[in-house]
């Protein structure tokens, strides 16, 4: 724990929230002030909750926070799946950034399981 930068999901999610902000910098996406700004929040969301489960002492608790990072997985493929049936993205960059978060999400939840597969969320006191 403690050495996020070194974890391949934490660069993959930094490199997807960069190419997400160039997508939506461009119009007509640039001009949806709602859903780029949403889009752009949940994909920040995944590496900051990644680097901040990484530095908590326990398995545990690293855990709530990747989950927490795979909700915001979804919640960009969601959004990917909005922006393109309203024609803000083409067809190949729509499915490389949806391919990507979620291969994400699928890369979290591998490093649940490595850390002991605790869903703190389902598992409340």
């Amino acid at each position: 724990m403690g050495n996020f930068k070194k974890l391949r999901v934490w660069k993959a999610g930094i490199d997807l929230a960069t190419d997400i902000y160039k997508a939506t910098r461009q119009k007509p996406f640039a001009g949806d002030f709602g859903l780029s700004n949403q889009i752009q929040r949940a994909v920040v969301s995944i590496s900051s909750n990644i680097a901040e489960g990484d530095e908590r002492a326990t398995n545990k608790q690293a855990n709530y926070f990747f989950f927490v990072a795979k909700g915001s997985a979804a919640e960009v493929v969601t959004q990917l799946n909005i922006a393109y049936n309203i024609g803000y993205l083409d067809k190949q960059i729509f499915k490389d950034l949806e391919s990507r978060a979620s291969q994400i999400g699928a890369s979290l939840n591998s490093l649940i399981k490595a850390r002991g597969g605790f869903n703190p969320i389902d598992h409340k006191k």
